[in-house]
């Protein structure tokens, strides 16, 4: 898929062979073997992958997920979305991704460092403020990144806080991190609203996915941007009440009992439903494939923002371009996250620690601006802004390739 997307882009705009062959390989790709002493005294061997796209404008950046799923494959398309999404919003990065083969859900607290620390350990060579600043990803969080932190600096005999983002702010991380993909979202869509004439204050919003991202995304946009949340769900299922959720009181209820279902001022709708509700905006947050040719045509509302990624197939892509439904694709739409990664970076790099108003401030103007660039060239070119987003980040990539030459 990634491939592909590269393939559509550079036939948009006649990108030459050459390029287009340096971009469709990673530059380097790590596989590592972690031996960890597990709680029972027996030693278990992981698989760890490291992928580096490119760094053609600046370091490599990208997440590390903990899945049993994870694949070296895998791994390589992440990376290269990692490249498009940090040039599409013209940060000075490039594109990696990490991960390792575990099920973090049935593992102790003290297997899951032992095992971050071995991958950290394995990866320290290639990895670093200047070359490789990894994130946080599936099935990781703030605490992973400290102990990633910890390990490298040790090894270093110094503390680096600008090898790793999405740290906690104790530690070197950035206020406004924990919602900032949900921010952007939210500021994405409220910027399609407007070129589609339709007023922000009371646009009603269906939001699939009550995780991190889903559940932020909600109380920014009912509580900062007047947006009525008529519809959420978890992976149990749906609420809906069309004059609009109490968000904060759905929140409560989610932590109490771990589902957003036994919400009472609602009724209840199953996540195919609410795909399909008449609603202004639609925000999938949760898995990615859920919009797909066989539901596409029945989607009713006018603008995706797409908080998850990857939720939406080229197939229902296609469809949805020809309903006229605008779609903000995941690598504008919930790039708030590596936005405000790169600010941490900044600040680490300089032992500064900004506040929450200018970080917001800031993750706006880049945002607004790159929701404007990308909205531009979907108009020159007449293409979607999934199109439009990879035809500006291949553009930015090839530039830099192009100016910097092939050496040796």
């Amino acid at each position: 898929m990634a491939l592909q997307q590269l393939n559509k882009a550079a036939a948009v705009i006649n990108l030459e062979d050459d390029i287009k062959e340096i971009l469709s390989h990673p530059q380097r790709e790590v596989q590592v073997a972690l031996p960890v002493r597990m709680d029972n005294g027996k030693i278990k061997v992981f698989i760890g992958y490291r992928v580096q796209h490119s760094n053609a404008r600046g370091p490599y950046k990208g997440g590390i997920r903990y899945h049993p799923n994870v694949s070296l494959d895998e791994v390589r398309a992440l990376a290269m979305w990692m490249t498009w999404k940090t040039a599409v919003l013209d940060l000075p990065l490039g594109g990696a991704k990490g991960g390792i083969v575990c099920d973090p859900k049935s593992m102790s607290q003290g297997e899951i460092e032992r095992l971050t620390r071995r991958y950290a350990y394995a990866i320290s060579s290639i990895i670093g403020p200047y070359e490789d600043v990894p994130a946080p990803d599936v099935y990781t969080g703030p605490q992973h990144m400290a102990w990633i932190m910890d390990t490298y600096s040790i090894l270093n005999g110094h503390l680096e806080p600008g090898v790793i983002t999405g740290k906690p702010v104790e530690v070197g991380g950035s206020l406004g991190r924990n919602e900032s993909t949900s921010r952007g979202v939210a500021i994405v869509v409220a910027e399609a609203a407007k070129k589609l004439g339709i007023k922000v204050k009371e646009a009603t919003v269906a939001i699939q996915g009550f995780g991190n991202v889903g559940s932020n995304a909600a109380l920014i946009m009912a509580k900062e941007y007047g947006m009525r949340v008529v519809a959420v769900s978890d992976s149990k299922g749906g609420i809906y009440n069309k004059n609009g959720l109490n968000v904060d009181e759905v929140l409560k209820e989610k932590e109490k009992s771990g589902t957003v279902t036994t919400y009472k001022n609602a009724e209840k709708i199953s996540n195919d439903d609410l795909l399909t509700l008449d609603v202004d905006v639609l925000v999938p947050a949760a898995l990615e494939q859920v919009i797909t040719e066989k539901n596409a045509d029945k989607i009713k509302a006018k603008i995706i923002g797409e908080g998850a990624n990857g939720p939406t197939t080229p197939e229902a892509d296609e469809i949805l371009y020809q309903k006229g439904v605008f779609v903000i694709p995941d690598i504008l739409a919930n790039s708030g996250g590596v936005t405000v990664s790169y600010f941490e970076w900044v600040q680490n790099l300089q032992r500064l620690q900004w506040s929450l108003e200018q970080v917001n401030k800031m993750l706006e103007e880049r945002m607004v601006k790159s929701f404007n660039d990308v909205y531009d060239i979907s108009k020159k070119y007449k293409v979607d802004m999934r199109t439009a987003a990879l035809v500006l980040a291949v553009s930015r990539v090839a530039e830099a390739i192009k100016l910097r030459g092939i050496w040796p």
